[in-house]
């Protein structure tokens, strides 16, 4: 397993880190089993958030923590203040309210990392950047980030900081995978594109990318006439996704993985820090993600599978 430094934390954090979107305490013996193995391969992530299961995935985390007495050796990473029926909830009530949740479910007194869930561009970045500060400073936050949120805004937060002595967010989570989408999976989301991605290397800001494989894509159950699963199409089928496709799977035949598999080494292989979050269903799935960090990838061959380069022979 490799890992990257995330300002803030007390350790390295895994490139995979677990999705557990899907989590839920009935199905704990099956999703303990898949963290404990990915817990033996050296990882040591997990990924979760208030509104995850109506917070069943947050108390599955929790019962598993607790079961295996393991929390020093998990970073977690829940996240909050997303909108609802009423609309968006980036302020600080949402923030000190959803926190304390979080922690209850979780079985904890502190998480590693925390990360808005979503942006409101209508609110001022100091009184937010001012809330996460107090649970910094109380000890029950690390690391503080954002999910879906754009690099001029995190610039921004960034910013207003440093010009107040405060800590600036140390991550970002929004989505990067070989397909580019057509657009947002979910309304509000934000998918990092060229000009993030430099800007990401320019900062050398970690990228914590959810959907990194595509939600699929790149499985190979999909084809341009397979049309069945409707927000698939929606957001990933184009012409230019479909030349991904194929690069990647050529490659992966020139160098004995699967299409999936490069698909993921490609998230993993940015000229800055990067996780993916995975999503296995069983342990299969969990070491053929865990093959893939093997995978070393060129700028060359980075450029050419995301068409940013000509078509040539690499």
């Amino acid at each position: 397993m490799d890992y990257i430094n995330i300002a803030g934390l007390k350790k390295p954090c895994a490139q995979l880190m677990m999705g557990t979107d899907y989590y839920k305490p009935e199905l704990l013996d099956t999703v303990g089993d898949i963290l404990d193995a990915y817990m033996a391969l050296g990882g040591n992530a997990v990924d979760s958030a208030y509104i995850y299961g109506g917070g069943k995935s947050e108390e599955t985390i929790g019962l598993w923590m607790e079961s295996r007495k393991n929390r020093k050796e998990v970073l977690v990473l829940t996240k909050g203040a997303h909108h609802n029926a009423q609309g968006p909830r980036v302020n600080k009530q949402a923030i000190d309210e959803e926190l304390a949740i979080s922690l209850q479910r979780l079985r904890t007194d502190y998480v590693d990392l925390y990360a808005l869930h979503r942006d409101d561009p209508n609110v001022p970045v100091g009184p937010i950047i001012e809330a996460l500060n107090e649970h910094i400073e109380a000890g029950r936050i690390h690391a503080i980030g954002v999910s879906n949120w754009t690099h001029g805004r995190i610039q921004e937060a960034n910013d207003y900081a440093a010009a107040h002595g405060l800590v600036g967010f140390t991550f970002s989570s929004p989505n990067l995978s070989l397909a580019k989408p057509n657009e947002p999976f979910w309304a509000g989301c934000v998918s990092a594109d060229s000009d993030a991605c430099a800007w990401h290397k320019e900062k050398q800001l970690p990228l914590l990318s959810w959907s990194s494989q595509a939600r699929g894509f790149f499985t190979g159950l999909f084809t341009p006439e397979v049309r069945d699963n409707a927000d698939l199409v929606r957001v990933f089928y184009s012409d230019d996704n479909w030349e991904r496709y194929r690069r990647a799977e050529s490659l992966g035949k020139e160098m004995g993985v699967s299409t999936i598999q490069i698909a993921l080494a490609y998230v993993l292989n940015q000229p800055f820090p990067t996780c993916a979050l995975i999503g296995p269903k069983n342990v299969a799935e969990l070491n053929s993600c865990h093959d893939a960090t093997r995978i070393r990838l060129t700028e060359e061959q980075l450029s050419w599978l995301d068409l940013s380069a000509a078509l040539k022979a690499i």
